[in-house]
């Protein structure tokens, strides 16, 4: 195995692949925006169709199109002639993707598309070839070559063709002004959704499950508290009127271990001279994202949670974050 040989076609390949997107980003005009009109103009969902590599691209594009803003369906060309051109209703758009504009399968189901009065939108490498010609709007992604060592795979053509269907959606995406709300509305069960949608209040320990003392209790007291709550590691500190004056973590107590050689003492510290003053802080409708940032960069294991007055409402532990796929 010539390793040199190995790396040196991988840096031709990304090369390739990376050149045929600049070409193709030269290339956008009026054409692209066309075509981001009619996607948002039409009332209905977009149906994608292609088949083979240019397929493949076509239902990435459809995922893509309906997570952000644009229904869409993939129906495959062979399909469609079977039943499937039951997607293709009125109001909805057409987006074809073939490299070479001619195949078989797709230019079968052209006329069928054609005839239900839906506008189609090409992205195609021949910009003369039939699809090309019979469609309303055509997206170039004419390649110079392919990545494939042969020439002969479908690589910068797929490339290509994926990066403008990228272009067409993420266009479409902020011509609505889709939000990231509106984004993790589609996405509730990943982490992406998790990331807009979650909120401090949704993981944090409140109630009898967050760890509290109040300023006129013992370092013994906080520890019992820490040792009885459902997370360990941190207690908040508190006046009278519940708001948070500090907070005490295990941390703490293993530095104040070394320094106090009589445990007796230790423990009878009033915990307001060992605490930690004015400690970093979250509020309740804070992103558990951003929550998650926090704790990630100061290298803490919890966040107190305080509301508008100023009261501990509870504690963010980190296992929490962990759990929701945020850390």
């Amino acid at each position: 195995m010539d390793k040199d040989k190995i790396l040196h076609q991988a840096v031709t390949t990304l090369t390739i692949e990376a050149q045929a997107i600049t070409q193709a980003k030269d290339r956008l005009g009026d054409a692209f925006t066309r075509a981001v009109e009619i996607l948002l103009q039409m009332p209905g969902h977009a149906v994608v169709c292609g088949i083979g590599k240019s397929g493949a691209v076509a239902r990435k594009l459809a995922s893509t199109l309906a997570s952000t803003g644009t229904p869409a369906f993939f129906m495959h060309p062979v399909e469609a002639l079977h039943g499937d051109l039951g997607m293709v209703t009125e109001g909805a758009v057409a987006i074809i993707l073939s490299n070479s504009g001619e195949s078989e399968e797709v230019l079968a189901v052209l006329p069928e598309i054609k005839r239900r009065g839906v506008p189609i939108i090409a992205i195609c490498g021949k910009p003369h070839a039939t699809l090309a010609k019979e469609a309303d709007v055509v997206l170039d992604a004419h390649v110079e070559s392919e990545a494939c060592p042969l020439g002969l795979a479908p690589t910068a053509s797929c490339i290509v063709q994926m990066a403008l269907g990228d272009a067409l959606a993420a266009a479409a995406m902020q011509a609505r002004g889709f939000t990231a709300e509106d984004f993790a509305a589609s996405h509730p069960a990943g982490v992406l959704g998790r990331r807009v949608l979650l909120r401090v209040k949704d993981l944090m320990h409140k109630g009898d499950e967050n760890p509290v003392v109040t300023t006129d209790a013992k370092v013994e007291d906080a520890l019992l508290v820490m040792t009885q709550a459902a997370i360990r590691g941190a207690v908040s500190v508190v006046d009278d009127r519940g708001v948070l004056c500090g907070i005490f973590t295990d941390g703490m107590l293993r530095v104040l271990m070394q320094q106090y050689s009589d445990r007796n003492l230790l423990m009878s510290q009033p915990i307001s001279r060992v605490m930690a003053t004015q400690p970093t802080t979250c509020r309740p409708d804070m992103l558990a994202a951003e929550a998650a940032r926090i704790i990630q960069q100061k290298q803490f294991d919890n966040l107190p949670v305080i509301d508008e007055q100023g009261r501990a409402v509870g504690m963010l532990d980190i296992q929490d974050l962990v759990k929701a796929g945020l850390v």
